[in-house]
């Protein structure tokens, strides 16, 4: 997520008074209010009045005043190790914090009122000075709006003149967070317990998370992302823990034997969501190879003396360098610290300066994490890396142009994978895994416009709701789309002139368009490039394009699995075309009348391949004849076709199938040519497609014969992979690796007797072994699950042993997967209860977990009950749980009830993910009515042969 901005280091002399007597001369910073704040005749706060001078307009902040600088102060008040007093029933934890802050600002146009955010906080003694005249403003009232505003009104006898600075003084206290929001304590174990309940080696910890409206718990502060400003912060904390910041630490001084202060450089320019800070007893891993920037990996002491953050922090070094690189623009702190943390509720923030992860997204452990987890470690730390100039250096200016920020970082991090770890070879297999899960969620009605107008977009829910594919992997495939129009050079042209330009600064999709377009000009090109963009982010979808290969006729239409919605939507498109090879330039398609081009016709009876190798958003339909042709040339000869076409070729029919757009019998037949298939892509996109039938009709006679095709098509691949598998090691390429994986589950989940003995087997001998594990690392996750969904209570509660006790990040996300594989209806009921209690299922695991019952036939009508019975538990995962506990909703029953809890339960943030889940169930009911006969058909004859 991200981030915050930098401060002027004029203070008013009232406020250097208060500043150096709150460190100087107190140990508390509640004594220091007392004490000081007297001294300064502030105003008291006075009776709230019900009623405001002036609203800001709809939930926008108004623009009369701009921050320039925080100064912010903080004493979180915990402990990191839970102490026992004599005769005291209770731990002594406390979960409280103080500060003050003063904020600097300009006034732009006269006004008699302060608008600022301030969420959760007991607001005191408003202090407003003229920092032009060193005098103060005297405040007549105060109010705080509760959500969804969450303006902290300061209203003033005298207007703030135009052209003027003032400053803002309050002083704030709230309550540290036990979820992962704001701030929030964090726990973890520290060496390893004598007995059940030991609490010596529990910790504590607290850290913040603050994007996309968080920094207002924290402290006041105008909580919108163009409201730059730069930040200067102080810690008070334990003197026994470090505090870090998103600047280098200036200097750390003891106040006392219990408490220290800690002052921190100011921050870049920067957004609120941003600002980050942490206090613990964390130790830090540095490059082996340091370069121009400080890179630190701070994690549990265990983990950093176990080397566990080593990896991580040495491929920091070669992302940061390729980027540096890349952009031509150095990373504009002199420190890059990164965080593995137990709890965090996204899978990484990318704070400027200080990035925090959930530690089993940073850690990697020799001999127990997966040779393949490299690839998601890589990934991830490319992803937020790519957001210090994506989102950090250069910031959107409204959260409904969040695209900016998460398409960019989605997109360039592929190409810094590619760069440092070229042995992954993951760049196809990522371009097409993203390109698809936008084009899942796309194809609804329901969808959403990769940038709607701002004024959609108001509330925090709304807010949280754009962060969803549409705005990660639809992004970076229009990025891709882009670059293959106007040429990968010019696009990185004009790139590099956008984030030149706009250092420091925000703004919206036209400024990128426009600095794409300069780039266009400069090489010569003609492209306008913000008429055809506009078509893609602005309204919802994608189209369909289909060619007819006899006459070349071309058209397109708004692709939506439900055929009953209208939609007149068309796009300005460019389609790269070939046959015996690709055409040099695309082929532009700017109507949706139908047209006829001579590149479309099958002249001497030779197939015609549109949208070679994906880089167009939009799928493609051909004639029944061409389509023939196209699939025996997938069943003869498939290294003719480029290898993402390959994949794209089975997407496409299978979900125009499921669009009704062609028989689904001809989706099906593009699955043949995989009983010799071993490239991992094509098998990889034809299980996520076939996956759709799976959810469909594992719940009813069409099963049977489903499974028995896919074992015949999976046998060869698991053979190809055998002598590996049943030794227990791995090919040595990363993709061969994925395949392994793939066969494993394809087979046994659908009942291959060899591989059932095999992960039986091994499962075993783990169970029998005092402790060793010679499952290799790669095959753990797939063996654990496969073995315990063959299994009972015996396995179930061995697995289970092994997860409470492990204190191996990757070993425990491994098994706490695998639990979720039974079939036993009684253990998923439990496992259910299990995640009601954070000893035993960490909060922020509580949704992924019911995800992955939910994912199991017999456990997702269980997660259904589950969180409408506990909905207010659960709601944190809300949109999660939403997609996964009706991924196979296919019935009227199941509508109704989903209509149902659509109307009765308080949504929030899943709103959106309710109304999509109604829609596709929708669809889900009339193509298994119209399909399942002839499904059950083919299934049939395809394994009579």
């Amino acid at each position: 997520m991200i981030k915050a901005s930098s401060m002027s280091k004029a203070v008013a002399g009232t406020f250097m008074v208060l500043t150096g007597s709150v460190i100087a001369g107190m140990v508390t910073m509640v004594i220091f209010y007392k004490t000081e704040i007297a001294k300064m005749n502030p105003t008291p706060p006075p009776t709230m009045p019900s009623t405001t001078t002036r609203l800001p307009p709809v939930l926008r902040l108004p623009r009369d005043l701009i921050p320039q600088s925080y100064e912010v102060f903080l004493q979180p008040d915990f402990y990191t190790k839970i102490i026992e007093v004599v005769n005291v029933t209770s731990p002594n934890q406390t979960m409280h914090f103080t500060g003050n802050s003063t904020v600097s600002f300009h006034c732009v146009q006269g006004t008699r009122a302060i608008y600022l955010h301030s969420g959760d906080l007991a607001i005191s003694d408003p202090v407003v000075v003229n920092r032009n005249k060193s005098e103060k403003v005297v405040v007549s009232s105060v109010k705080t709006h509760e959500y969804p505003s969450n303006f902290l009104e300061i209203q003033l006898e005298d207007a703030l003149e135009e052209g003027v600075n003032y400053s803002l003084f309050l002083a704030f206290e709230g309550a540290i967070n036990q979820s992962p929001y704001a701030m929030f304590v964090s726990t973890y174990v520290e060496g390893s317990p004598v007995y059940e309940g030991d609490q010596d080696t529990e910790r504590f910890l607290v850290a913040t998370t603050l994007e996309p409206t968080n920094a207002r718990n924290v402290f006041p502060c105008f909580d919108e992302p163009d409201l730059k400003a730069v930040f200067h912060l102080t810690i008070i904390h334990r003197s026994h823990t470090q505090a870090l910041g998103n600047a280098e630490v200036r200097k750390s001084n003891g106040i006392d034997h219990n408490w220290k202060v800690t002052y921190f450089h100011p921050t870049p320019k920067m957004s609120t969501y941003l600002f980050a800070f942490t206090v613990s007893e964390f130790t830090f891993t540095e490059p082996s190879s340091p370069g121009r920037v400080d890179i630190k990996t701070y994690a549990r002491p265990d983990a950093t003396r176990a080397g566990h953050a080593q990896y991580a922090t040495d491929i920091t070094e070669e992302i940061l360098r390729f980027y540096e690189g890349y952009f031509e623009i150095n990373y504009q702190q002199q420190k890059l610290t990164q965080l593995a943390l137990p709890d965090l509720r996204a899978q990484a923030m990318e704070n400027w300066g200080l990035v925090t992860y959930q530690e089993g997204r940073l850690l990697y452990e020799e001999g127990v994490s997966s040779l393949l987890h490299k690839e998601d470690i890589a990934s991830i730390i490319a992803h937020e890396l790519a957001h210090q100039w994506f989102g950090n250096l250069v910031t959107m200016k409204w959260w409904n142009d969040i695209w900016l920020n998460e398409g960019f970082a989605t997109y360039f991090s592929i190409l810094a994978l590619d760069h440092v770890e070229p042995s992954f070879q993951l760049k196809e297999s990522h371009i097409m895994s993203n390109l698809h899960t936008a084009f899942e969620n796309d194809a609804l009605a329901s969808s959403h416009p990769l940038s709607p107008p701002p004024e959609d977009i108001q509330g925090t829910f709304e807010i949280e709701g754009m962060f969803d594919s549409i705005a990660y992997f639809k992004g970076a495939a229009l990025l891709r789309m882009l670059a293959d129009i106007v040429s990968e050079t010019t696009f990185t042209k004009g790139i590099k002139m956008y984030l030149s330009d706009f250092k420091y600064k925000s703004t919206d999709q036209d400024d990128l368009w426009e600095y794409i377009q300069k780039a266009v000009y400069d090489d010569g090109g003609h492209t306008d490039v913000a008429k055809v963009m506009n078509t893609w982010t602005k309204q919802i979808g994608y189209p369909v394009i289909t060619i007819n290969t006899t006459n070349g006729e071309i058209y397109q239409k708004h692709f939506l699995f439900n055929d009953s919605s209208e939609s007149n939507l068309w796009w300005e498109l460019p389609i790269r075309v070939m046959s015996n090879a690709p055409k040099s330039s695309p082929i532009w398609l700017i109507s949706s009348d139908k047209v006829q081009k001579d590149e479309f016709v099958s002249k001497k009876g030779e197939w015609i391949l549109a949208n070679v190798n994906c880089t167009g958003y939009y799928r493609v339909n051909y004639n029944s004849e061409n389509w023939e042709r196209l699939l025996t040339q997938l069943e003869t000869n498939p290294n003719k076709i480029p290898r993402m076409n390959r994949a794209q070729l089975v997407d496409d029919a299978f979900n125009l199938a499921r669009a009704k757009l062609v028989e689904v019998s001809l989706a099906l037949n593009s699955t043949r040519f995989l009983r010799d298939e071993t490239e991992f892509l094509p098998w990889k996109l034809a299980v996520r497609n076939l996956e759709y039938f799976v959810l469909m009709f594992d719940r009813s006679e069409v099963n049977g014969p489903m499974q028995a095709y896919l074992r015949q098509q999976v046998k060869g691949l698991y053979n190809y992979f055998r002598d590996y598998t049943d030794n227990s090691t791995v090919p040595e390429d990363h993709s061969s690796q994925h395949n392994q994986i793939l066969a494993i589950e394809v087979a046994c989940s659908n009942g291959l007797p060899e591989c059932l003995e095999m992960a039986t087997i091994m499962f075993a001998e783990w169970m029998n072994s005092n402790g060793t594990n010679q499952i290799h690392p790669n095959l753990r996750s797939v063996i654990y699950c496969q073995a315990l969904a063959a299994g009972g209570r015996q396995e179930w509660d061995f697995a289970w042993e092994k997860f409470q006790s492990s204190i191996d990040t990757s070993e425990k996300e491994q098994l706490r997967q695998a639990l979720s594989c039974t079939k036993k209806i009684w253990l998923l009921n439990r496992y259910l209860e299990y995640t009601l209690n954070p000893e035993k299922i960490r909060r922020m695991d509580v949704g992924p977990t019911i995800s992955y019952i939910a994912e199991n036939v017999a456990g997702q009508a269980l997660a259904w009950n589950f969180i409408r019975a506990h909905w207010a538990y659960v709601q944190w995962d809300s949109i999660m749980l939403v997609q996964a506990v009706t991924s196979r909703f296919s019935t009227q029953f199941e509508l109704a009830e989903l209509e149902h809890f659509g109307a009765q339960y308080p949504l929030d943030a899943a709103t959106m993910a309710v109304q999509q889940a109604i829609e596709q169930t929708q669809v889900n009911i009339q193509w298994v009515s119209e399909n399942k006969d002839s499904a059950l058909e083919w299934f049939e004859r395809e394994t009579a042969l």
